[in-house]
């Protein structure tokens, strides 16, 4: 096996790309765009800095993001562990990417852009949900807006009925990462009890 150590060696292999994968590009965030953005509860946001990389599900009860205008998008950052690695990587380096998925649907939907922290109120105020407001809004600069073929996930079938079974537990994989100290049992317990509660 040969390593491909130059996008010439790369696009000698893969060739040009087809003419569909560039035309569905936009740059800014289309009619079309918008509405299935805002029918998406559920994204990715990936982000690069000091430490490397990371990619974060983000989710909500209605849309996961607002899209005030073609070239804005507004993802609201609710209270979680604190680790904020993607809030860190973005004060350190503003490039950020997001991918939309919602259910049942096998398109996927990759936004790429800059990204800045906010904690305006106002701003703020625009996610309010049961009296709470997020902690910060991450407002997001639109650079390309593009789909993603549909292959990945009717190749996983990634929307079958059928789920696999015997998967870790949060409290398991805690468990295992910290020499058995922490409790498997108690901890998914109290998270079935607490996690609800304290979701916003």
């Amino acid at each position: 096996m040969a390593q491909i150590t130059s996008l010439t060696a790369l696009t000698e292999i893969y060739g040009a790309p087809a003419g569909a994968s560039l035309t569905k590009v936009s740059k800014t965030v289309s009619p079309l765009y918008r509405d299935w953005i805002m029918k998406s509860r559920f994204c990715v946001l990936s982000t690069v800095g000091l430490d490397g990389v990371h990619s974060t599900p983000r989710g909500d009860d209605t849309s996961a993001v607002q899209v005030p205008d073609s070239t804005t998008i507004l993802l609201p950052d609710w209270p979680g562990n604190k680790r904020i690695d993607a809030l860190r990587d973005i004060v350190a380096d503003g490039r950020v990417s997001l991918m939309f998925m919602a259910p049942g649907n096998n398109n996927v939907i990759r936004v790429n852009g800059t990204a800045v922290i906010d904690d305006d109120m106002a701003l703020r105020q625009r996610f309010e949900f049961k009296g709470k407001v997020p902690i910060t809004v991450v407002v997001i600069t639109v650079e390309e807006v593009l789909f993603q073929c549909a292959r990945a996930l009717l190749r996983s079938d990634l929307w079958s009925a059928e789920h696999p079974t015997g998967l870790a537990t949060a409290g398991e994989f805690l468990a295992e990462q910290s020499d058995g100290e922490i409790d498997a049992v108690t901890y998914d317990t109290d998270w079935n009890v607490r996690g609800p509660a304290t979701m916003y």
